[in-house]
């Protein structure tokens, strides 16, 4: 293990975050809110502590190996999560705790969108924003960005891109280098931020809302600017343009790269997918369900109204991104447990949203209808096939540890937060909600998460860096075998 050449990574990329603290110190001075000390002050100690891992190691330049990948991008995310908690700490309106203030800010980071802030009305514009921005750097991934530079500094990005991108195939890229494969990423993702933000401020927003709210749509984060979420609007077209949105950024990036990179929007690159055919099934059955069970119990005046509501909020919930337009904690019982059961499905593998992802519920369906087959005809040979591309085992076996591993994490901290006091089902819902980075809950976590415990807190901030890293790459280091030589 390149201990030495691991600090010397983790403190350029300190030292790369916390350029992200002028933003919102900029956003401060512009609407002078008064809050943009604390973001400058934060400024200087990341930076300071940046140097002082890389100075002493700075001609370490070592080759990385795939296990030192892994370590660098758990290291990352929880130094970075805990330094995004300061501007939280310093900020005075703000009055948080600590362990409020690395719930915030390991919710905006991983993009779980879960909060304990309320009055967010009444906040300083420069808090918003950079909870919002968290939200977006988070959404990609900062490693991905990291990897585009880093081999300019002289430093490998592979093994960091295998430990960060989601999907049961991490070897595929979209192009031939690393660096130019992030930086293809990168563009599209921005793309699609300057895209929707347009798009939010030509239906009614404010500059400075449609800004904030694009960083968290894209990145499927579902943070807001307001206590109300996306009913603070009460816009027909700003919800339809969230619903768009959302469904783009929730489909695997290499699709977009595909569709786009021979000079325009090819459908065949999607439809011939079968993770986007299985995504928008899921999506169309979804919205049926709630549509028609909403009409049955009359619960909106007019049809309009009840296809509004069940289009944003099963498109909002099953994509893990947790805008909500009502309270959907109110619907009949059997649509908010159905949409936070859709949330462990969640995205498509290498997009910004969270859950399990479409491709290995796709893949363990498979399986599933394999063994059924076996059972009528036991010595038939059955492969499984996605697309026309027969499947190797290990690449099942692969997704059924996944599985299983998900289970586990899922299982222990919901123990762990009935240990605290807290009840089944509000344990249940936070646990689903940040172990697949979506945030709103049910029961005591319906509106936010400011009542409950902070051991409970510390308990879902490592459901939700479970949830984010795809639970191997945080639970390999638990295992002997990957720190013997």
């Amino acid at each position: 293990m390149q201990f030495r050449s691991i600090i010397r990574i983790v403190g350029l990329l300190l030292a790369l975050f916390s350029l992200s603290m002028l933003a919102p110190a900029g956003v401060a001075l512009i609407y002078r809110d008064g809050a943009g000390v604390p973001f400058v002050v934060t400024f200087i100690i990341l930076l300071i502590c940046g140097f002082v891992c890389w100075f002493p190691n700075r001609r370490q330049k070592r080759d990385l190996k795939a296990r030192d990948g892994f370590l660098i991008v758990v290291l990352f995310w929880t130094v970075i999560g805990s330094a995004g908690s300061l501007p939280f700490l310093l900020v005075d309106s703000a009055s948080v705790s600590v362990a409020d203030a690395f719930f915030e800010s390991f919710s905006a980071l991983t993009t779980t969108g879960a909060t304990v802030l309320v009055g967010l009305d009444d906040l300083p514009k420069a808090i918003l924003f950079y909870r919002q921005f968290l939200q977006w750097f988070g959404g990609m991934g900062i490693i991905v960005l990291a990897v585009a530079i880093l081999p300019m500094l002289g430093i490998g990005g592979m093994q960091l891109y295998r430990a960060e991108i989601p999907g049961p195939v991490k070897d595929s890229k979209m192009t031939p280098r690393i660096a130019e494969t992030a930086k293809a990423l990168w563009y599209i993702y921005l793309s699609l931020t300057v895209a929707c933000a347009i798009a939010f401020w030509l239906a009614g927003m404010t500059f400075f809302d449609a800004v904030g709210h694009s960083f968290s749509t894209i990145a499927i984060g579902g943070f807001s600017t307001h206590d109300a979420s996306m009913a603070y609007f009460d816009s027909y077209a700003i919800n339809m343009i969230t619903v768009v949105f959302l469904l783009i950024s929730a489909c695997n990036y290499s699709l977009h790269f595909a569709a786009f990179a021979s000079g325009g929007v090819h459908p065949k690159y999607y439809l011939k997918d079968p993770e986007f055919r299985a995504f928008i099934f899921v999506q169309v059955v979804l919205f049926l369900i709630c549509f028609l069970v909403l009409l049955n119990h009359h619960s909106y005046d007019t049809y309009y109204e009840a296809f509004d509501q069940a289009l944003f909020q099963s498109v909002s919930i099953s994509t893990t991104a947790g805008f909500t337009t009502t309270g959907f904690a109110q619907w009949p019982l059997f649509l908010p447990m159905l949409l936070l059961f859709s949330s462990f499905i969640g995205g498509c593998a290498g997009s910004t949203g969270g859950g399990m992802k479409v491709i290995r519920i796709l893949l363990l369906t498979l399986q599933g209808f394999r063994e059924l087959k076996r059972l009528v005809h036991p010595r038939a040979v059955f492969t499984i096939k996605l697309g026309s591309k027969a499947l190797p085992s290990k690449v099942i076996d692969a997704v059924w540890g996944f599985f299983s591993a998900y289970a586990l994490v899922f299982v222990v901290c919901m123990l762990a937060l009935i240990a605290t006091g807290m009840d089944e089902l509000s344990a249940f819902s936070a646990v689903a909600s940040t172990l697949n980075n979506l945030g709103p809950g049910l029961g005591e976590v319906s509106l936010h998460y400011g009542d409950i415990s902070d051991s409970a807190k510390w308990i879902l901030v490592i459901s939700m860096l479970f949830g984010r890293l795809e639970v191997f790459t945080l639970l390999i280091l638990f295992t002997p075998s990957f720190w013997k030589n």
